[in-house]
């Protein structure tokens, strides 16, 4: 739709009181106008002078040169040039004036509006708006046709069009989705995620009457805002496509193993987005582990086997000044206790029977100028311990042989899952060590005490999954969601991981069931049946309860703890559901 301005006839030129009858003569001439607005000095209109006007001077026998002031019309109907171009459609449509006078704000003439001007706007108008049909007139051809599901919806979620094979494949009438929300007619789409992601995105595999497809989800945005989306169904021939993708796709994987393989000692390939979690205390520790990564402290990671304390190192030096350098990991429960010093500081020509001729660099040599991961630091030997404290202290070391001082610049990251406080009142573990690496230390908590995260990594590792192993698992039976939130899991995410790997390779019906899971998890954990004439919040809180007392093995006042109530109120609630004490 044009605007108001766009369409109107600018006065360029200025007729006042003293203007003569033979200059308003040749205006009129000029321009082609029938009327010419009469202004003041400050361009405000005093009225105007019309053909009539001019036919009045000619019978009266007036000279060219008089001023046409008693002949001007004092009464004259002017239009705001703000006023709406559909308002000014209609006043031309039933003026009997052919031609109108235009004022701006101050009330100064800033134009006329003729009848040929709004002809031409209306004539401009039905072309666009023809231009218009056409374009939807193809659009829904197209989309008629389509080899796959196509549907549109608009500002406000409803659908506009949708084409036959969408329809069929979901078995639906279009009278039944047409103009009605996205969310309703075809939630499986999810089309509403993009309107608040305002970004596209691809579905993983779903499924509906053993029919696998795929959904792109595409927002249409204008001026910075969602007005819109598209939703492409993708189904046909899609059994021959992922098979084409499994090829790919392993193909890639065995490339990126043996790449990862070859650059696994040197550089860190974990950042904090592999760091899967929706507890709120592991996020704080997130936050609190990059902060720590900006500075040069040595750190300390401490936390159960499995729970992510490598994770941690690596995305901790991503992230770090030294993100750059090489990240070098060295298991000290891994490396035979004669052998760990020359990893640790390497050797010198001849040090000692089966040595490399020309000797080798260690670990440190390797991490200088980027950061050394000792993982299992609890079990390195007393000796060993006072010559890594005397390079953490002077930042110089000798090689096994040698009798020349390197210098080193390396970031120190430890990792135990043993109680260094116990080792150290025990005399294992040197006090002054523990105190240089204990500078900041983060506790990573085990998975039973992060509750939510199971079934946040239980997701994850699906998705994940499916693309490793070539698999098309869309879901878990809550039987087998129960079980797995009711475990202990004393392996930790580690342990989750394999549990989920091994239970999508046994899966045959889309979704993991129970019996898909290993026995000693299914033994090892009770499931209570769901209580009758209850109602669905009653029946979520006893949910709740039964899997926070599962999770601390019946401990009431961690299993109070976790939920965020008092011990008096889970005492409360235990007898309310006749949970057994």
């Amino acid at each position: 739709m044009p605007e108001f301005k766009d369409i109107i006839t600018p006065v360029d030129c200025r007729v006042t009181e003293v203007t003569t009858l033979k200059e308003a003569l040749d205006l009129m001439q000029e321009k082609k106008w029938n009327l010419l607005p009469v202004t003041d000095s400050n361009r405000r209109l005093l009225g105007v002078f019309t053909r009539s006007s001019l036919y009045q001077m000619v019978i009266a026998e007036c000279p060219l040169n008089t001023p046409i002031k008693k002949y001007i019309i004092k009464q004259v109907e002017t239009l705001d040039i703000n006023t709406p171009y559909e308002q000014i459609e209609r006043i031309v449509k039933t003026s009997q004036v052919g031609t109108g006078v235009i004022i701006d704000e101050q009330d100064q003439v800033v134009g006329i509006l003729t009848k040929t001007d709004m002809v031409m706007s209306l004539l401009q108008t039905s072309q666009e708006l023809q231009t218009i049909k056409t374009l939807k007139r193809t659009l829904e051809t197209a989309i008629d046709h389509a080899f796959d599901g196509i549907v549109m919806t608009d500002e406000k979620k409803k659908i506009q069009m949708v084409s036959p094979p969408l329809l069929e494949l979901f078995n639906l009438q279009i009278e039944a989705v047409l103009h009605e929300p996205a969310e309703k007619a075809l939630p499986q789409l999810h089309l509403e995620k993009v309107y608040e992601s305002e970004t596209a995105e691809v579905s993983g595999f779903l499924e509906i009457n053993g029919i696998k497809y795929i959904v792109h989800r595409i927002p249409i945005v204008e001026d910075g805002r969602v007005i819109g989306a598209i939703g492409k169904v993708v189904f046909r021939q899609l059994n021959e496509v992922s098979e084409l993708f499994k090829k790919l796709q392993k193909a890639e994987n065995k490339a990126s193993f043996y790449h990862q393989q070859f650059q696994k000692s040197e550089s860190a390939r974990f950042t904090w987005d592999h760091l899967l979690t929706v507890d709120p205390y592991m996020e704080k520790l997130k936050k609190s582990a990059a902060k720590a990564a900006k500075g040069r402290s040595t750190i300390l990671i401490r936390g159960e086997s499995g729970t992510g304390k490598e994770l941690f190192a690596h995305a901790i030096h991503k992230s770090s000044a030294r993100s750059t350098g090489k990240f070098i990991v060295v298991n000290c429960a891994a490396i035979p206790e004669d052998l760990l010093e020359s990893e640790f500081f390497g050797y010198e020509e001849g040090a000692f029977t089966g040595a490399r001729q020309k000797g080798k660099l260690g670990k440190f040599d390797l991490a200088n100028g980027g950061t050394l991961f000792l993982d299992e630091i609890g079990d390195m030997s007393l000796a060993l311990q006072a010559k890594l404290l005397r390079v953490l202290q002077e930042r110089e070391f000798y090689r096994v042989g040698g009798t020349v001082r390197i210098q080193v610049d390396v970031r120190i990251i430890a990792a135990t899952n043993r109680n260094l406080e116990e080792m150290v009142k025990e005399g294992t573990f040197r006090e002054d060590l523990y105190y240089r690496l204990n500078v900041i230390s983060l506790n990573v908590p085990p998975l039973r005490e992060r509750l939510y995260d199971v079934d946040h990594l239980i997701g994850q590792f699906m998705i994940e999954f499916n693309q490793i192993l070539g698999t098309s698992i869309m879901g878990i039976e809550e039987r087998a969601r129960e079980t797995l939130l009711g475990y202990d899991w004393p392996g930790n995410v580690r342990e989750l991981r394999n549990v989920m790997e091994r239970a999508m390779t046994f899966a045959e019906s889309g979704k993991i069931k129970i019996e898909d899971l290993p026995d000693y998890v299914t033994k090892k954990v009770t499931i209570f049946e769901p209580l009758v004439n209850v109602s669905l919040v009653e029946n979520a809180e006893l949910e709740a309860i039964k899997k926070a007392l599962v999770q601390v093995q019946g401990n009431k006042v961690k299993a109070a703890r976790l939920l965020g109530i008092s011990r008096s109120g889970l005492y409360e609630k235990i007898k309310k559901y006749k949970l057994p004490t």
